[in-house]
């Protein structure tokens, strides 16, 4: 913890933030990908404090978020089951699907457990051995050797009784999808620092040079946040593009090698969905055939399950930078944390909850800075 106080530093933050003012001679717009990201910008007013000369658009980078409609309705159907006890994290217990929640799922006798490591699933499996244990494993690359470690330990021991729904998704085909859009704006990515950590920085080299664009990783306190947004604009201001690495006390260029070489071995690369944006090709990560019998949608033949996203709900548009929560006109009426027609809006990652949590409720996307709270006065 001896980093917290310094990457939270006011007189750190007033001074970036008069630096990228002073330094930016036209209005930038830039991405930060991570909804970990988004909140602290939003929490500490760092979008209103540099909103004169950048303008910071909020990506698809909640892996809640952009689970899909029907993985949820697969996890629903598999806690239905009542051999099964489906474990999952915390945060997907409220995400909408086309039938309820797990949450209310669990309200109706379904056995839904909230662990904290996948490990725990399988502990479930040994201590249940006459129960089917289903892993509901979500995420980005960030998420998805530990997952991954929990199958590989699952053959290692026999197991049985234990699958898991896979629905990891990658980065890097979601950017190339933004940047490749007619109508896209981003002229700089704050890349992210978790997934960078297990990744490493390769496939956003290759990124940056094919579309000519520059990305700076960066972590997660404020401090973090504003040496990226400086360095981007340095960079733009100069038509300097490729990736700065501004997160070296996590990142290295060729990532977590041992985390690598556990998703290579179970997992595999393939076409998935995303919520409310669709399906976007190689975006996902399934499991390898050698582990196909760990596969929970083949066990319990949930593979027919589909099911679309609210009419009424934009967190496409909002994925994708396209639209600010507050353009939804169910926005903090129809749509709110205790009752949510999308995932942005329960995620504790995603940009609705963010606006709906830090009052973002008016103006528009180029709106001068709003007044209120923030962490640097």
């Amino acid at each position: 913890m001896r980093f917290l106080d310094e990457y939270r530093n006011p007189q750190a933050a007033r001074a970036l933030v008069k630096r990228i003012l002073d330094g930016a001679t036209r209005r930038w717009s830039l991405m930060e990908v991570c909804g970990g990201q988004t909140h602290t910008l939003i929490r500490s007013g760092i979008d209103q404090l540099i909103s004169a000369k950048v303008e910071l658009i909020h990506g698809p980078g909640c892996p809640v978020c952009v689970t899909p409609v029907e993985k949820i309705d697969r996890a629903l159907q598999a806690a239905s089951n009542p051999n099964v006890i489906l474990a999952t994290y915390g945060d997907m217990m409220r995400v909408p699907g086309t039938q309820g929640d797990l949450l209310q799922k669990r309200a109706q006798g379904a056995d839904v457990r909230v662990i904290y490591s996948p490990m725990d699933a399988l502990d479930l499996a040994q201590r249940n051995p006459q129960r089917d244990v289903v892993l509901f494993a979500v995420g980005f690359e960030t998420t998805a050797p530990a997952n991954a470690m929990a199958v590989r330990v699952a053959a290692q021991k026999g197991l049985t009784n234990f699958s898991m729904l896979c629905s990891h998704v990658r980065v890097p085909p979601a950017v190339r999808l933004i940047l490749e859009d007619p109508e896209n704006r981003v002229q700089g990515f704050i890349a992210p620092g978790h997934v960078c950590t297990v990744m490493g920085l390769q496939e956003y080299e290759d990124l940056a040079a094919r579309y000519r664009i520059p990305f700076v990783v960066a972590g997660f306190e404020p401090v973090d946040l504003l040496h990226g947004v400086l360095v981007l604009v340095q960079m733009l201001e100069e038509g300097r593009f490729g990736v700065e690495n501004r997160y070296s006390r996590s990142v290295r260029r060729t990532g977590n090698r041992e985390a690598l070489k556990v998703m290579q071995e179970v997992l595999q690369v393939a076409d998935t969905s995303w919520r409310g944006i669709g399906p976007i090709p190689r975006s996902g990560l399934t499991l390898r055939p050698a582990y196909d019998r760990y596969d929970a949608e083949r066990r319990f033949s949930l593979l027919a399950v589909t099911a679309g996203e609210s009419p009424r709900c934009i967190a496409g548009d909002v994925l994708q930078g396209k639209k600010r929560p507050h353009d939804c006109a169910a926005f903090g009426s129809d749509c709110t944390p205790e009752h949510p027609l999308g995932a942005p809006m329960v995620s504790s990652e995603g940009a609705c909850a963010a606006y709906h949590s830090f009052r973002r409720h008016q103006g528009s996307r180029d709106a001068v800075p709003m007044p209120g709270p923030s962490q640097f006065p």
